[in-house]
């Protein structure tokens, strides 16, 4: 028996039976040979594709909320992820639920998100036809743009986890469900977090209503949504806040659009980032050979504005001024700033 089966047995032993098992998942879109000597379950396999792609790295030079922050402190797009894989592992153990899965969805649910964080996603979102939206991005990116135009190759209940933590797709999966609740419940948060750091708010701005419930400060409202999850979802046989505290959050979100996601501060420069991603786009779509190299065999799988779109996409921010800089700033002007 290699290593590998043994790890599957050990699930069937100790997770619920509610649980996804990695011997009975539905398999990934490209039948791969099972390796003698792996020593990892299909799920892990899939954390270590996406760990080591370059999509992932990318997401550390990536805008969460606040758009080229002065500071070392505030969240990237990388340590969003981090901390929503670590949320949703909590609650997955808790509920015996397998671990490796919610791992595998939650490092790679943001593989797809564009510069500028939201800003670059309407960007993109109103110049493409039919739209443009990171779920569905991020799918795209483990399904055909990374490793050259092949893909990750990942199992199908890690591409539907990733697909679906956003939208309207629920995914099949508790460990799916988890990891869509742990996305809200971490950027949430730490966006209070970074948003206090930036000046806009005080925890003393957060409605009493809300803390009451929630509590007062960063880690107990992590910890009373987390317990709250855990508990309410062990006693429903489902992945569910209780009614009070779902309230409180969604009452929350609601508070942090209205004082910090619509901010004039926090989001001043969105139009100049959504400026930017637009003339950068137009550009490409009429000069696609200026356009990388391994980038044109892309255009035969969808289209020149979806190649262009997938370039874009995938800059990061400082990359994204770079090529605007070159493109359209003489080089006169650059000098001199």
């Amino acid at each position: 028996m290699t290593v590998r089966e043994e790890l599957e047995r050990r699930e069937h032993r100790i997770l619920n039976p509610l649980a996804a098992f990695a011997s009975e998942t539905a398999g990934r879109p490209r039948a791969e040979r099972e390796r003698l000597e792996d020593v990892r379950t299909c799920y892990q396999r899939d954390t270590d594709k996406i760990t080591h792609s370059k999509a992932f790295r990318r997401l550390m030079h990536k805008t969460q909320v606040f758009l080229n922050p002065e500071g070392d402190h505030y969240r990237t797009r990388l340590t969003h992820t981090l901390e929503v894989t670590r949320i949703s592992r909590t609650i997955t153990r808790a509920l015996g639920l397998n671990e490796d899965l919610s791992e595998a969805i939650a490092m790679g649910h943001d593989l797809g998100h564009t510069p500028f964080g939201h800003a670059g996603e309407a960007a993109l979102d109103a110049l493409m036809p039919g739209g443009f939206q990171h779920n569905e991005q991020s799918l795209r990116v483990v399904d055909i743009l990374e490793n050259d135009g092949n893909g990750l190759n990942l199992s199908y209940e890690v591409r539907m986890g990733i697909v679906g933590h956003t939208g309207d797709y629920i995914p099949e999966t508790l460990e799916g469900q988890i990891v869509r609740h742990s996305d809200r419940i971490a950027y949430v948060n730490h966006d209070i977090d970074d948003a206090i750091r930036a000046g806009i708010l005080t925890n003393e701005d957060i409605p009493a209503a809300i803390t009451d419930v929630l509590g007062h400060t960063h880690s107990q409202r992590i910890d009373a949504l987390v317990c709250d999850m855990v508990m309410t979802s062990r006693e429903a046989g489902q992945i569910m806040l209780s009614p009070r505290v779902n309230q409180a959050l969604l009452d929350l979100r609601s508070f942090m659009f209205d004082n910090v996601y619509r901010n004039p501060v926090a989001k001043g420069e969105e139009s100049k980032a959504k400026a930017m991603l637009t003339k950068l786009f137009e550009y490409y779509v009429s000069h696609p050979e200026a356009l990388p190299e391994d980038f044109l065999p892309q255009m035969s799988f969808d289209g020149l504005e979806r190649t262009v779109c997938d370039y874009i996409a995938g800059m990061t921010d400082n990359y994204a001024v770079d090529k605007y800089t070159e493109i359209f700033i003489p080089m006169g002007w650059q000098a001199r700033g």
